[in-house]
């Protein structure tokens, strides 16, 4: 430990020659200076350690849940868009009401608020029938502005359905639940058929298996298949321009609440407009509910950390009493010496912050390329630990937990005022 005739030395040095600001900076560094080898030298390392794994947790835990509602957000919205245009009905199965294609939005135009695509759908429930199988599923009709970039990326074998402007094409993709439950494979012809208005024969197509996708929804892949919508036009006697409604895509989906209100304010009272939280509320209220977990994890994680700087500010104090003494001898204020204490924890609380990000940077960047945390499928819908990098939350996340550090730090820092500086240079 650094003696007090040194310290006592330098502190008169910089007491007279130094602005009283930076007195507490340099009283501080050389306490930080003195305790590399004193008794505090192991409980500074435990509170850096502490500090630091506190930091890892947090971020890691915002950037898997950042990275889970991400992926489940991405592959609900590949079914429905953000924002669904169709007709206003009570009807809420998947036979499809028709509305007119010529609509004020669409083509989207300039004086509407930006999106990143629209495009035209329409659904009709089926049942595809094998030999010795049988099987409930909803076609789902897309055109030539069909944005398939989601699926591409979900495919096993094929590819996407081929839509054309001038004919209709017999492609169809199906999920690998599908073809799994009724052993089909790309290339495999498919009949379906379909029960349309009041008609007691049901009508049949038959059509060809282009592609095989695997989203990890098996609610949602067990029932969607896609083809052209001109099926659907024909087997509903629907006119050329009628089609079952527009699927909107947003660029930021933390304003769909806003679109979804100001598209209900531009269309026409036939139609209604949902956005996909509204078509899902349960998995929405459910993903919610991971922010309440993580909020929780961060509370005592932030719990933790603070404990650990307290206690570390606490054998600084007591280690240094007879310093303290003489600093008060010599005329420092209680103020002042409290903020080279403070200082010194929050140099303690920086150190282990950094090595926390360091160690959350590492685990996040190794787990993004090569996904080595692998999750079961069928019960969490993705194949490995999502994560995300959210840097406007983590810089936040880091700005708070040293603020409220350093907010409890100020409690066990007042001890300095009960120090009498006769009694501490008494019995030192």
């Amino acid at each position: 430990m650094l003696s007090i005739t040194r310290l006592l030395k330098n502190s008169i040095f910089a007491l007279e020659f130094q602005h009283m600001k930076r007195f507490a900076f340099f009283i501080a560094h050389r306490l930080a200076s003195g305790t590399s080898k004193g008794v505090s030298s192991v409980i500074i390392r435990l509170a850096i350690i502490s500090v630091a794994l506190g930091i890892s947790i947090m971020m890691i835990s915002i950037s898997i849940l950042g990275g889970f509602r991400r992926e489940i957000q991405e592959k609900i919205s590949a079914y429905t868009g953000h924002i669904r245009i169709s007709s206003f009905t009570g009807n809420e199965s998947f036979e499809a009401t028709p509305i007119s294609l010529s609509q004020r939005f669409y083509p989207w135009n300039s004086q509407l608020p930006p999106i990143r695509h629209i495009q035209q759908y329409a659904t009709k429930a089926g049942i595809i029938k094998t030999n010795d199988q049988i099987m409930g599923i909803v076609f789902k009709g897309v055109t030539t502005d069909f944005d398939s970039s989601f699926f591409h990326g979900k495919l096993i074998a094929g590819h996407c359905p081929r839509t054309y402007d001038t004919c209709t094409s017999n492609d169809i993709m199906i999920s690998s639940v599908i073809a799994r439950k009724l052993d089909f494979k790309t290339g495999d012809p498919l009949r379906i058929w379909f029960i349309t208005g009041n008609e007691l024969v049901p009508r049949g197509r038959k059509l060809n298996i282009c592609g095989i996708y695997d989203t990890g929804l098996e609610e949602f892949d067990q029932l969607f298949l896609f083809g052209d919508l001109r099926h659907l036009k024909r087997l509903n006697n629907w006119e050329d321009d009628q089609i079952g409604g527009f699927e909107i895509f947003l660029n930021d989906f933390s304003q769909i609440d806003d679109y979804g209100d100001r598209l209900y304010e531009i269309t026409n009272y036939d139609l209604d407009v949902k956005t996909i939280k509204q078509l899902y509320p349960q998995i929405f209220d459910w993903l919610d509910l991971q922010n309440i977990n993580v909020a929780v994890i961060l509370g005592l994680m932030v719990f933790v950390a603070a404990i650990a700087l307290v206690s570390v500010l606490l054998v600084l104090i007591l280690e240094q009493t007879n310093f303290i003494g003489i600093l008060k001898a010599m005329g420092a204020s209680s103020g002042k010496i409290r903020q080279i204490f403070l200082i010194q924890a929050s140099r303690i609380a920086l150190k282990g912050m950094i090595w926390g990000n360091v160690v959350a940077a590492i685990f996040i960047g190794i787990q993004m390329h090569f996904k080595i945390i692998r999750l079961p499928q069928e019960a969490y819908y993705v194949s490995s630990v999502p994560v995300l990098i959210n840097w406007p939350q983590m810089i936040l996340l880091n700005l708070g937990a040293l603020i409220i550090c350093i907010v409890i730090l100020a409690l066990p820092a007042l001890l300095i005022e009960k120090i009498s500086p006769v009694k501490a240079i008494r019995f030192s």
